[in-house]
């Protein structure tokens, strides 16, 4: 019996190796059989938790900078900078690496939550860390050991929806996680605006914002480590070890992937724009509209309730629209919208404009978030979905620090010196304008067809 099983198990490895299709498996891996709505659900929550700790963490940094003294006034860029920059090499490395591990990693528990549970679980220790860190190095410190073990989580995660939505539902799972990641950035940016505007007269604010982010993070994560069924479907080594594997991430094949190249391409500019708002607003709201911690605070909170409204009512229209008029229609229009709000945030002489402006750009960042995953998830190689959505971690890795490096170190800390402090805030929003032009342009050349439609398939994906 023994060596029976033996030879059905080799059978399977041989014909998943080969590529041959299951009953409820497409040529390219993809599962056939619809999922329900709660499924998708699940397989998406995990982007609450990641959104919330990255959303809310750079903004607390970025509030103890401006009014705890952490930065030299007109320096308030190059300190958030300074913070960043390791953690965002980091990220850059670790995520495709981890990512192209879990394709071949076979636990009980499936090829990615293992993964996932200990990169959470090390998120808390380490936002522990940045919590109670005093100075720009010891923080910096936390941040990259944060990005490690974040994207040794997200690498493996990232896989989710191309190794188990079907591809009719596409559109819905990006939809959702687009939702999820819109409901996370409010969440983390909610506890920054608290954690801001109680700083004044509570010490301990910018601490307890900062363990309020890692708990609804790990809930996330708990919450789909318990829920979602991995499969079974695993690549087969081959005999290579784990640091082949590992190497393998970097491989040069991927430049055959033209019309990833191009999106990722495209993703980082659009992203960079999108961050510009979000990693900002404390310095916009304190250095332009010359508000103090308790009215940066305050303000902040009601930016954050247009901004949630208008993120809400777009990312399930745009992503059931991407299925009918394709993704790059709606991510173009996407780009305008967003343009159109950071240049009203640029030349607002009073925050009703201001504010009209965050709602604007709230609408192009929910539109982008439904339909730039779902896009992704059509065109990368389905085999390898870990090793080529940690790829694309170099755009959202590195998006928050361009946006720092160029928008603010560069552009605000140097606007603020030449023309007044408070220019630069507007001017850095401006430079988002520009950002968003190059990322539509360079979403031109991507074929959005699916990598299993016949018609595209083979050399014309490359």
């Amino acid at each position: 019996m023994l060596d029976v099983q033996k030879g059905l198990d080799a059978v399977a490895e041989t014909a998943l190796s080969a590529g041959m299709t299951s009953p409820t498996h497409d040529a390219e891996g993809r599962p056939t059989q619809l999922l329900p709505v709660g499924q998708l659900m699940r397989i998406s929550l995990y982007w609450l938790g990641i959104a919330t700790v990255w959303s809310g963490i750079l903004d607390i940094v970025n509030g103890r900078i401006q009014f705890a003294g952490l930065a030299p006034k007109g320096s308030e860029g190059i300190g958030a900078l300074q913070i960043a920059l390791v953690g965002t090499v980091i990220a850059i490395l670790v995520q495709p690496t981890i990512g192209s591990i879990s394709d071949y990693t076979s636990t009980r528990w499936g090829r990615r939550k293992p993964y996932i549970f200990i990169g959470a679980t090390l998120d808390v220790l380490f936002l522990y860390g940045i919590a109670t860190a005093n100075g720009l190095f010891a923080i910096g410190a936390f941040v990259a050991l944060l990005q490690f073990s974040s994207n040794f989580a997200q690498g493996p995660f990232q896989g989710y929806v191309p190794d188990l939505v079907p591809a009719k539902q596409v559109g819905t799972a990006s939809g959702l996680l687009g939702l999820f990641s819109a409901l996370g950035n409010l969440l983390g940016y909610g506890a920054a605006a608290i954690a801001v505007r109680q700083s004044g007269s509570d010490p301990n604010a910018f601490f307890y914002g900062t363990m309020a982010i890692g708990i609804i993070e790990f809930i996330a994560m708990l919450g789909v480590f318990v829920s979602v069924n991995e499969g079974t479907r695993v690549k087969s080594r081959g005999g290579r070890s784990w640091f082949s594997i590992a190497r393998e991430a970097w491989g040069t094949d991927i430049l055959r992937e033209r019309s990833f190249l191009w999106l990722v391409s495209s993703r980082l500019f659009i992203l960079t724009a999108a961050s510009l708002y979000p990693v900002l607003s404390t310095f916009y709201l304190a250095q332009v509209f010359g508000l103090g911690a308790r009215e940066t605070g305050d303000t902040k909170i009601l930016f954050l309730g247009v901004v949630a409204t208008c993120l809400t009512i777009a990312v399930v229209p745009a992503a059931r629209l991407s299925d009918r008029l394709g993704r790059k229609r709606i991510i173009y229009v996407s780009c305008g919208v967003g343009a159109t709000g950071l240049a009203l945030g640029a030349v607002a002489p009073i925050l009703p404009v201001a504010l009209l402006g965050a709602g604007m750009f709230a609408l192009s960042a929910g539109a982008f978030l439904a339909v730039d995953w779902a896009l992704m998830s059509d065109i990368v190689p389905k085999a390898s979905t870990g090793r080529y959505m940690g790829i694309s971690n170099v755009a959202t890795a590195s998006a928050g620090t361009v946006a720092l490096a160029l928008g603010g170190a560069g552009v605000m800390d140097t606007v603020n010196k030449w023309l007044g402090y408070g220019a630069g805030p507007r001017a850095a929003l401006l430079f988002g304008v520009v950002c968003y032009i190059i990322g539509a342009l360079l979403l031109r050349p991507v074929i959005e067809k699916r990598r299993e439609d016949p018609l595209v398939a083979g050399p014309t994906t490359a």
